[in-house]
């Protein structure tokens, strides 16, 4: 039997989602390849119980990227014996929808978010009829396949007919990160990119007993270097770059406070689940979170966070200097945080997507 093929455009080293589901089914005796970008600096690939394939390309970003990155994995799927295929979001599905058809070989669409609806898509017609016209060319032929949350499952059912299976991004169970000491500074951890809602939360530092800490890269990553320099902000607001999954958890398990927190400028958005939401109730975090539904779902059921409509940066401000100071309240969300990880951890969310691929491939 072949291997099990997954493709992306993110850089290997830090994609904790495909690094976890990789792991997973390789543990369970499954030949796993992940097949990714060399993008410009990035560090060498670790040791992983899978194998990892990183494409060279000429080009890095736009719409050239794009269709550069598709060809090269078109042409190096082919090449390459498998038993089952899954493109991990929309950028990587026509080649994968190709080779499957070619091979004959069952797909798998994995669906991280509604990627029509992100905010860098959405509010851009012309690239907005091009992805469009690739998820209604492509999604429909993809019988199998599993997404975040059922919100965003039921929105491929409305739209295509598909019944997607529903395995959440959670991290895996370590309650020695529980237990650190916790320092004074908040964090934000995941992509810089558009609507995350930057252009409030950075000059609500100006306000905030605190500094914020800034883990990651994307495409709002200039905008928001300028934000920083606008409001005199250097040394409140300090950018950490792309952390190693490891490292970023010792970050993560120090931190005070965290930010979950997206624009409602998308469906995207506003059925997201983030890695970061659970990352942070993993590490016994407490986070100010925006109030869309899943989120308030979640926090109904365990009280992790402090829900937020209104994302002006005197109410953000105002928010997280409350959590800041009131330790009896911090306390008792911290708590809950350790309780909710025995709940939700990525033990549970595994045995779902073994069940999957078992009953996909055997």
């Amino acid at each position: 039997m072949g291997a099990i093929y997954f493709t992306v455009t993110t850089n290997l080293s830090f994609d904790q989602r495909m690094i976890r589901i990789c792991s997973s089914l390789s543990a369970a005796g499954y030949e796993v390849v992940l097949v990714g970008r060399n993008t410009p600096g990035s560090p060498a690939l670790l040791q992983m119980p899978y194998r990892q394939e990183r494409l060279r390309c000429f080009f890095h970003k736009g719409k050239l990227f794009y269709a550069e990155y598709n060809l090269r994995l078109f042409f190096f799927l082919l090449t390459k014996k498998m038993s089952a295929i899954c493109a991990i979001d929309l950028d990587t599905i026509l080649p994968v929808l190709w080779t499957s058809r070619l091979k004959k070989i069952p797909r798998v669409y994995d669906a991280h978010e509604l990627f029509c609806e992100m905010k860098e898509i959405v509010t851009r017609p012309n690239i907005h009829r091009v992805w469009k016209w690739i998820e209604q060319k492509s999604v429909p032929h993809f019988r199998h396949g599993y997404t975040v949350n059922s919100v965003i499952a039921e929105e491929f059912k409305r739209m295509y007919g598909r019944s997607y299976e529903v395995i959440r991004s959670i991290a895996v169970y370590r309650p020695e990160l529980q237990q650190q000491t916790k320092e004074n500074f908040i964090l934000y951890q995941g992509a810089i990119n558009e609507g995350r809602s930057f252009e409030t939360i950075i000059p609500a530092m100006q306000w905030v007993n605190a500094p914020l800490y800034l883990c990651g890269d994307g495409n709002f990553m200039e905008q928001a270097k300028e934000l920083v320099r606008k409001y005199g902000l250097a040394d409140k607001v300090i950018f950490r770059g792309l952390i190693q999954p490891e490292a970023l958890r010792e970050i993560t398990a120090r931190a005070k406070i965290g930010l979950t927190i997206f624009e409602n400028n998308g469906l995207s958005n506003y059925f997201s689940l983030a890695n970061r939401f659970f990352d942070y109730v993993h590490a016994g975090v407490p986070q100010l979170c925006v109030d869309f539904p899943v989120y308030r779902e979640l926090n109904n059921s365990h009280e992790i966070a402090v829900l937020i409509e209104d994302l002006s940066p005197e109410n953000i401000a105002e928010q997280l200097n409350s959590m800041l100071a009131d330790e009896g309240n911090w306390r008792r969300l911290h708590n809950n945080c350790l309780q909710a990880a025995k709940e939700w951890n990525w033990e549970e969310e595994e045995k779902k997507l073994l069940a999957f691929y078992k009953q996909l491939i055997g």
